[in-house]
C-alpha cells in the first residue's frame, strides 16, 4: 500500500523590506520528504532564496508550527516576481502578465486583487535567456517591474 503524502505548511521568517509589505513571515505549502525536511509546493511571494520544488529543513515549535531553518536541496527552479505598471499598457491586469509569460510555459500565482503581483516559477531547463530577454523588454517598455528572488547559476549565466 502506498504511503500517503503529508502536506504541511512551512513558515519562513525574514526582515520586512523598506517600502514593501509589513509582513515578516510567509507560509508555503510543502510535502514532507523526511523527518524534518519538506519540498516546497508553491511559489513564494515574499521569501527570497527559495523556489518551488526546493527542499527545506524545518523545526517544529511548541505550537506545532513548522519553521524553515534552511534550504537543503535546490530544485534548479527560479522564482520571479512581476508587478504590472498601473499606468502602463497592461494596467493592473495580472492576466495580461500571465499571457506574456505563457509563451515560456510559466504559471504563477497572484498576490491579491489590490496588489496584482504575479509570482512565477521558471522551471529548471526552461529558456532562461528568452525569459530574461522578455522580462527586460517588458521593463524597458513600461509593462512591469520584476525581480528574481531565487536564481540559479544557470539563470544568472543565461
Amino acid at each position: 500500500m502506498e504511503k500517503a503524502v503529508e502536506k504541511i505548511k512551512v513558515w519562513f521568517r525574514f526582515v520586512p523590506r523598506e517600502g514593501w509589505f509589513p509582513q515578516d513571515t510567509e507560509g508555503l505549502w510543502a510535502t514532507k520528504v523526511g523527518e524534518d525536511t519538506a519540498r516546497v509546493q508553491n511559489v513564494p511571494f515574499l521569501q527570497d532564496g527559495v523556489a518551488e520544488g526546493d527542499v527545506v529543513r524545518y523545526r517544529t515549535d511548541a505550537e506545532g508550527l513548522h519553521w524553515a531553518v534552511g534550504r537543503v536541496g535546490a530544485s534548479g527552479n527560479c522564482t520571479i516576481r512581476v508587478v504590472a505598471v498601473p499606468t502602463g499598457p497592461l494596467g493592473r491586469d495580472a492576466r495580461a502578465v500571465h499571457e506574456r509569460l505563457s509563451a515560456f510555459g510559466l504559471g504563477g500565482e497572484v498576490f491579491s486583487a489590490d496588489f496584482p503581483m504575479v509570482a512565477c516559477t521558471a522551471p529548471a531547463g526552461a529558456d532562461f535567456a528568452g525569459i530574461k530577454a522578455l522580462l527586460a523588454r517588458g521593463q524597458e517598455e513600461g509593462w512591469w517591474h520584476y525581480e528574481v528572488s531565487c536564481g540559479t547559476d544557470e539563470w544568472w549565466n543565461a
